[in-house]
């Protein structure tokens, strides 16, 4: 693998991995402020693939939820990597890239990816949850993927 493979599947797994742990923690966090226990969140997570038995399958439709929020943390990722290696400011301004890259992923989650999924359940735009998701995706999701994405092309020349 070259440095420059190397360099950009780093930017993929640290990004993701950061982005991914930060919003299932926040996620987590508010469904149990909200009453939703931690295995419950999961097996929702899980239910984008499996649909409404993904609640009935206890811990490893937990794990699946799980390994799947972090399949998509990666992916997102990689979608910021590609990005930014065809328009260079996005990692020269990291922090207002990320905002403007984790809008994207909230509108794309929220009104793409989940309804064609296989997601039981309507997706409602609630104040209160909708603003702390979005703050969420923009801050614990979208600047961690550009910061790691600028620490992995810091120094290399725009690609053509």
């Amino acid at each position: 693998m070259t440095t420059k493979s190397t360099s950009y599947l780093s930017a993929v797994l640290l990004g993701g991995s950061i982005a991914g742990l930060l919003d299932i923690v926040f996620a987590i966090s508010f469904a149990a402020y909200n009453g939703t226990p931690p295995l419950r969140l999961l097996q929702i997570v899980a239910s984008g693939l499996l649909g409404k038995a993904a609640l009935d399958g206890g811990v490893p439709v937990a794990l699946l939820g799980l390994a799947l929020h972090f399949v998509m943390s990666f992916l997102w990722a990689g979608t910021f990597l590609a990005a930014a290696k065809v328009v260079p400011a996005l990692t020269r301004h990291p922090v207002p890239s990320g905002i403007a890259f984790g809008v994207v992923v909230f509108l794309a989650m929220r009104l793409v990816v989940v309804p064609l999924s296989a997601f039981p359940f309507p997706m409602p735009f609630k104040p209160l949850a909708t603003t702390l998701d979005l703050l969420s995706h923009t801050l614990l999701f979208g600047i961690p993927i550009a910061w790691a994405t600028r620490r992995a092309l810091a120094g290399r020349a725009p690609s053509n």
